[in-house]
């Protein structure tokens, strides 16, 4: 219940490029599923990342869909979701932990640790590359 009083929050844009609601087709359900999360920028790029690991509903979801989804922030973009290879995931992890205060009690480094200490749990967080569609 508290995920969906966020998604409907997070997807009103009021914090962009921060807060988002991710939508995707239940894998079970085939309805329309939404999540609240927070998006992460490095590089130009944004990213979505599973803070509480591989096997959250989202990141079921997405895979499942084949990584198509729509997020809403303000307004609603469709989008894919592309698997970040694990070799490149740590400087995207350290770039979350800085802005997602909440995913810090789930990801066992500090925000300001080296990117060799993200390097080592990076297999655990999935994390997602957004492509417009």
């Amino acid at each position: 219940m508290l995920n969906r009083l966020d998604a409907s929050v997070y997807g009103l844009g009021i914090i962009p490029n921060l807060l988002v609601t991710l939508e995707v087709v239940g894998r079970k359900s085939g309805k329309l599923i939404t999540f609240p999360l927070a998006l992460t920028t490095l590089n130009n790029e944004r990213y979505l990342v599973s803070m509480l690991g591989e096997n959250t509903n989202w990141v079921q979801n997405v895979r499942a869909a084949s990584g198509k989804a729509v997020i809403h922030s303000g307004g609603h973009e469709s989008i894919r979701l592309e698997d970040v290879p694990v070799e490149q995931r740590a400087p995207i992890l350290k770039a979350y932990l800085q802005r997602a205060l909440g995913a810090r009690p789930h990801i066992p480094v500090s925000k300001d640790a080296p990117i060799t200490e993200f390097e080592k749990i990076a297999a655990n967080y999935p994390v997602f590359l957004i492509v417009k569609a």
